[in-house]
């Protein structure tokens, strides 16, 4: 179960550990910043894509040899990666590994499911939560270390010794099984080709499709029809087989269902977070990548001593009512984001940052719990494929709506400001020669005015787009307050 862990906190650590290291990378292999994007969304689509495969493989191959496969597919890819020669060589070793790091995510959430009795998963959840909250919250900071005081190559060299270790505890602790080659004759191929083609059609549309202005692009008009035709192809596929890639039906289950509305949600939050906090500090702030992983190690570092309390609490809480707290403080501190103005920085954030990390820990080990409560242990697989794809699919669609909210909204912020700045108001005649004695002449001063309006317009667009964080996270908690009551023995204390 460590080792599992292990994995999965690598291949979660490494969506997000390029991000900070992103310029040096692109500088290195001679890409512009549209290609450099690809860097991580090869990863991304990759992963996404391998999500849903991983409960046929541990049937089809054993977990225990799944897991070592791709265990060594993950650190020869990180090996390669920190080899790349170019830009469409490094694409190539993303993708790889992210189509191996991809298996380690769900593996270690079903392992937590089948091989723990029902008084431990609380502890199993807790676990996994370190691997979904902590590992994206530490990537920015460890990848700026790494990057400042070593070179970019160490972000994937640093994956090389635990990965060792997690080979090492898999071969140890899994049991060895004889693959099941029978199960290729009844496999559901269809399911297959249209979910690995809707989901990485899907995952390019939201991760390009606000730098190609969307529908304006032949290509993300291509590739959002061909999500939309696949992915429902493979609904259809589904529901009319008997033995689905997927069973589709446990989201029937009420809690499942009302939780897989709430990993949205979740995905969103998570995502979203780390996504416009690094943004906000590089733009309106000009930190640089160490400066702003230490703002966001305040939002990593306290879920650890955090973490291992929450199984406790959950023995005198009821469990949803636990995971509600915990999105009602992760909204709250969205929502304190939303208050950002020019001299609004680093230490400023460090409270809102120790709030978020509260409320995150609540939730990661709670809703796992709450969602397969009533799931059987046939469902397992599903159970964790849909809800791994969610909460990553949640965040995939909450940065693109929120870059496309940051764009919109500062273009109309800009455009009332620009309605105000003219000759006859008082204060911009008054401001405008202040500009032109201390840049000593008027252009200078109108360029300057005109980037102080540009910033504020930024600025309350960021605003916007914390509070939008917020309310996503105001209706997970909703959903979750709707689930039924555990029963009792899946938290290790009394029934609730």
């Amino acid at each position: 179960m460590m080792s599992a862990m292990l994995g999965a906190f690598m291949a979660v650590l490494d969506i997000q550990i390029t991000n900070s290291s992103l310029k040096d990378i692109q500088g290195a292999l001679s890409a512009t910043l549209e290609e450099g994007s690809w860097i991580s969304t090869s990863y991304l689509v990759a992963e996404i894509i391998m999500i849903p495969l991983t409960a046929w493989l541990v049937q089809l191959l054993s977990a225990r040899r799944l897991a070592v496969w791709v265990s060594l597919g993950f650190l020869a890819s990180s090996l390669l990666c920190s080899m790349a020669w170019n830009l469409e060589s490094m694409i190539v070793f993303r993708a790889l590994q992210g189509f191996t790091g991809g298996a380690l995510i769900p593996l270690a959430f079903t392992l937590t499911l089948i091989k723990l009795p029902e008084h431990h998963r609380a502890k199993g959840m807790a676990l996994f939560a370190i691997t979904a909250t902590f590992a994206p919250s530490i990537g920015p900071t460890l990848g700026g270390w790494l990057t400042e005081n070593w070179g970019w190559e160490y972000i994937f060299y640093i994956n090389i010794p635990p990965g060792l270790l997690m080979i090492a505890g898999l071969m140890y602790g899994l049991e060895k099984k004889a693959p099941d080659w029978q199960l290729l004759k009844s496999t559901d191929y269809g399911g297959i080709v249209t979910l690995g083609l809707g989901l990485g059609c899907l995952q390019v549309f939201l991760e390009e499709g606000h730098r190609k202005d969307w529908l304006e692009s032949n290509l993300i008009v291509g590739l959002g029809s061909i999500a939309v035709i696949s992915l429902c192809l493979f609904v259809i596929l589904q529901f009319s087989r008997d033995n689905p890639l997927i069973n589709l039906r446990i989201l029937r289950e009420r809690n499942f269902g009302l939780t897989s509305v709430a990993s949205l949600g979740m995905g969103l939050g998570l995502y979203g977070s780390i996504y416009l906090l690094p943004l906000y500090l590089a733009q309106i702030q000009n930190y640089s990548a160490l400066q702003i992983g230490e703002v966001i190690m305040w939002m990593g570092l306290p879920q650890l001593l955090i973490i291992p309390l929450v199984p406790l609490l959950m023995k005198v809480v009821p469990p949803k009512l636990l995971c509600a707290l915990g999105f009602g403080l992760f909204g709250f501190s969205s929502f304190a984001s939303g208050v950002l103005n020019p001299d609004f920085a680093g230490e400023q954030f460090n409270h809102i940052q120790i709030i978020r990390a509260l409320g995150q820990p609540m939730i990661m080990v709670t809703i796992s719990l709450i969602a397969t409560a009533y799931i059987q242990a046939q469902d397992a697989g599903s159970a964790s494929s849909l809800f791994n794809i969610l909460r990553n699919l949640g965040g995939a669609i909450g940065i693109a709506l929120l870059a496309t909210l940051l764009d919109s909204r500062a273009k109309t912020y800009f455009d009332y400001l620009r309605e105000s700045l003219v000759p006859s108001n008082p204060q911009v005649s008054e401001r405008l020669a202040l500009l032109t004695e201390k840049l000593g002449s008027e252009q200078a001063a109108l360029a300057k005015l005109s980037e102080i309006a540009h910033q504020q317009a930024s600025i309350m667009a960021y605003n916007d787009a914390f509070h939008f964080v917020g309310l996503a996270l105001g209706i997970s908690m909703i959903a979750v307050l709707l689930t039924r009551a555990l029963p009792p023995g899946t938290t290790g204390g009394a029934a609730h």
